[in-house]
């Protein structure tokens, strides 16, 4: 039934590429049809003699449609047969490999299966990451294992053969197992509430794969024939305090079904293949990015009308003596887009069926694999439109011997395959337009420098190693061990939407929840030399990288970027230009610097409970995003410091509040976070913005001044004062003048007043009036939460006193030293 309905629907593009074949073989139709649709209105409205007319179109477009359907299937029909049967001769007769399944059986549990779960689960995590169900809104990966059965591979047995000068191996993959072990914890969107655990407990994968043999035996090309048959069994658990019941989510194990489909139609079904290299020594090294120059060279043998349509729909070209004939099109203009990731660029515009365009991209890769794409298009004269012509794309690959695969799709469907034994090397490859006859690329490639997780890089055939870790694998220290020092130095080829034609451009760095703000600058090759330092931070964090220009009426975005910071050696300066993303052009100039704090212990246990206090002044704040209609706000700040939670007086109807309000913490460490709400008298608070206060490593008793943008919002920043105190107990005032018992009842009897207040308020039905007391009621209890901590801080600076003085008695006086050990 689903079928039925599937080829009743129209094929728009169908219909349009069979006008256009009727034109081509038809020239007198343009002509033919104004001619017959002017007679057959003249029949109609003037004098109606029959209804002729719109019967002979019907059954003439009936015939040609049915002619033109026929011939595009043989012709698909002769393109597999001398893709599969003639060109692909077999050499060997059918084998049976039981041996081979044998053979991975006994591997499988102990090596096999832990490598490759790793490995899945990279790749698994990257993908959960970009592609979720509408029902969920986060999505973790909480265990990945491949389970004790290995696939069958062969089970009909094998065969070689050749297409052209490549050998193939085909053999069946069939991988039926119910000991798959992977749990998702997912947590449902809105407006539904709750997690779910979501376990995968079998797997069914059946196709064929092919194995393709390039470089001398250096690497292999697998691949399924076809979109393999895939089935998934999924299980639905509890996932915490607010869980759901233990029943499927609607769709969910359709979307993954989809999802494992698309992720190999996508990867590797012909003619898209994955690598896997089999180098002749391991380094044991991961590479976790690099940086590749990109020449796009030239192109040849383009024509318009060969480029505008699949291969299989179009009539074949005039040929001589065996070769084709290509149509030159001198009108044809036409520019390359290279794409790596989320990162772009764009030659120049370029005339003629063979341009020449030689410009090279500097591009970053953050992987050990990556896809570089190439998109032809045309540029119409007059026209601000782009005609997308044609693509292909050049995969890549480090391997574990310091060198680096490239491998393409070739002339019909074969392969071209590059090998580059170390950074540096250029690696030149002629690529065929993917769907087209007509039409090649020649691209250039070179890998300067991959980056390892060891901090080490490889470059220009020199491997610059670093210290090894402890653990083998990264240096990193915790969160508070090293001190990052990034310096944004300079930019070059920036671009701007200013009409005015003018740049402003500043860059914004977010690390962590750290958020840092560069000085406005007023050129395209701007000039900032600004050094920001943030606190290092594990778990492959990225340091985010945003670049705007100011405008009158609101900033522009004009490109991102990322730079891993992981395996950063100490006194080593990574001093890198990073191209934009998501613009055609602009570079900045990034320094990163690793820097251990001397002392890391010591100065740490300054942080410990009972060595000082934090002291914390919300002084003010200014350009706040408007949460209310009238375009204000009213604006009040919760700090949050570990457990503790505090909050500042609301600031009615103001977008550059004032509050002058001093918080007190014990310093233990905790993080120190900010959040600007706007209060609401009957809705709940909304945010207009967070930020983080660091202040771990600054200097006892010096105060730290300064302007936090907000993060999470579009403008606003707050201005604090921050002082990492640690006094002696003698020279630190009390925390307070009044006397303790005085204040304690004072605050009491202020509260008492308060929920009398409230109270009458609520008998009397005054709604509006509840705000305003309930507003104090809370100061007063911050305040009562913040005395507390106050008493608490100062009693463990006096036990702390106390302790120093016994052991001062002590180390001073060696008779009594010797009574109370003999006693």
């Amino acid at each position: 039934m689903g079928g039925r309905k599937k080829r009743g629907l129209i094929n728009v593009d169908e219909v349009v590429d069979f006008f256009n074949n009727i034109i081509v073989e038809k020239p007198y139709l343009p002509l033919l049809i104004p001619l017959i649709l002017i007679f057959w209105a003249i029949e109609k409205w003037f004098f109606s003699l029959s209804n002729w007319v719109p019967l002979v179109l019907a059954v003439w477009a009936t015939i040609q449609y049915g002619n033109y359907h026929h011939r595009m299937v043989v012709e698909d029909l002769n393109k597999k047969w001398k893709r599969v049967i003639l060109s692909t001769s077999p050499i060997t007769p059918l084998e049976h490999c039981e041996w081979l399944n044998k053979l991975l059986m006994e591997i499988w549990s102990n090596f096999m299966n832990p490598k490759l779960s790793l490995r899945f689960q990279s790749i698994v995590e990257k993908r959960l990451k970009h592609r979720k169900s509408r029902l969920i809104e986060k999505l973790e990966l909480l265990e990945f294992s491949l389970g004790p059965t290995p696939p069958c591979l062969g089970l009909h047995g094998t065969r070689w053969s050749t297409s052209g000068d490549q050998r193939v191996m085909r053999l069946g993959f069939d991988w039926d197992t119910t000991d798959i072990s992977i749990m998702l914890l997912a947590k449902v969107a809105k407006p539904f509430f709750g997690t779910a655990k979501i376990v995968i407990n079998s797997l069914h994968i059946k196709g064929d794969l092919l194995l393709m043999p390039i470089l001398d035996g250096k690497a292999i090309l697998y691949s399924f024939l076809s979109t393999p048959e895939v089935r998934l069994t999924v299980a639905f658990g509890s996932g915490g305090s607010q869980s759901l019941p233990a029943t499927e989510l609607p769709g969910v194990s359709s979307w993954l079904v989809k999802l494992l489909s698309d992720t190999l139609a996508k990867t590797m079904v012909e003619p898209r293949r994955q690598c896997f290299s089999l180098p002749a020594v391991d380094l044991r090294k991961k590479a976790v990015g690099g940086i590749i120059y990109v020449t796009v060279i030239s192109a040849s043998k383009l024509s318009r009308s060969s480029l505008r349509g699949s291969l299989s729909r179009r009539q074949p070209s005039f040929a001589v003596d065996g070769l084709q004939e290509y149509c030159e099109d001198q009108d044809l203009q036409t520019f390359v887009e290279v794409e790596l990731g989320a990162l772009t660029r764009r030659t120049d515009v370029r005339p003629g069926s063979s341009p020449q365009w030689d410009s090279t991209f500097n591009m970053v890769l953050h992987d050990n694999t990556g896809t570089v794409r190439f998109h032809l298009y045309e540029r119409t004269p007059g026209s601000v439109k782009y005609d997308y012509l044609a693509s292909c794309e050049i995969k890549m690959k480090y391997v574990t011997d310091d060198s680096t695969t490239f491998w393409a799709i070739g002339p019909e469907s074969g392969v071209i395959a590059r090998h580059s034994e170390f950074c540096g090397k250029e690696v030149e490859m002629v690529l065929p337009f993917e769907g087209v006859n007509a039409g090649e690329l020649a691209v250039r490639l070179v890998v300067k420098e991959w980056q390892f997780s060891d901090g080490s890089l490889s470059f220009n055939n020199f491997v610059v190693s670093s210290q090894p870790s402890l653990n083998g694998s990264s240096n990193f220290l915790s969160r508070t061990g090293r001190k990052i020092n990034v310096t944004v130095v300079e930019g070059k080829d920036l671009i701007t939407k200013d009409k005015s034609g003018k740049c402003n451009p500043y860059v914004k760095l977010q690390y962590g929840k750290v958020l840092q703000k560069t000085k406005t600058a007023h050129s395209f090759n701007p000039i900032w030399n600004q050094k920001f330092e943030f606190d290092e931070i594990g778990g492959g964090e990225y340091l985010k990288i945003k670049c705007y220009t100011e405008e009158v009426f609101g900033d522009d975005g004009i490109g991102c970027a990322r730079i891993s910071l992981e395996g950063l050696i100490e006194g080593s300066v990574r001093d890198v230009w990073v191209p934009l993303e998501k613009v055609n052009s602009g570079e900045l100039r990034i320094q990163i610097e690793a820097v251990s704090i001397d002392g890391c212990e010591g100065s740490r246990g300054s942080a410990y409970p009972g060595n000082g206090w934090i002291e914390l002044v919300l002084v003010e704040a200014r350009d706040l995003v408007a949460a209310d209609l009238r375009g204000t706000s009213d604006p009040y700040v919760r700090v949050q410091y570990g457990n503790l939670k505090r909050r500042t007086k609301v600031m009615y109807k103001t977008l550059n509040p004032r509050w002058h309000q001093t918080l007190e913490f014990p310093d233990d460490g905790s993080p120190l976070e900010l959040h600007v709400k706007d209060h609401n008298a009957l809705l709940p608070t909304s945010s207009i913005g967070d930020c983080v206060v660091e202040y771990q490593r600054l200097p006892p008793n010096e105060m730290s001044d300064k302007w936090i943008p907000l993060q999470g919002v579009k403008r606003g920043e707050i201005h604090v004062q921050v002082t990492r105190k640690v006094p002696e107990l003698e020279k630190r005032p009390s925390l307070d003048p009044e006397p303790s018992l005085t204040k304690a009842r004072h605050i009491s009897s202020q509260m008492k007043q308060m929920m009398i207040k409230l109270q009458s308020l609520i008998e009397d039905s005054n709604l509006e009036g509840i705000s305003t007391p309930l507003s104090e009621l809370e100061t007063l209890q911050d305040m009562q939460e913040e005395y507390m901590v106050q008493l608490e801080t100062e009693q463990m600076l006096l036990l702390n006193k106390i302790k120093e003085l016994g052991e001062e008695i002590m180390n001073s006086s060696p008779s009594l030293t010797r009574r109370l050990s003999r006693s």
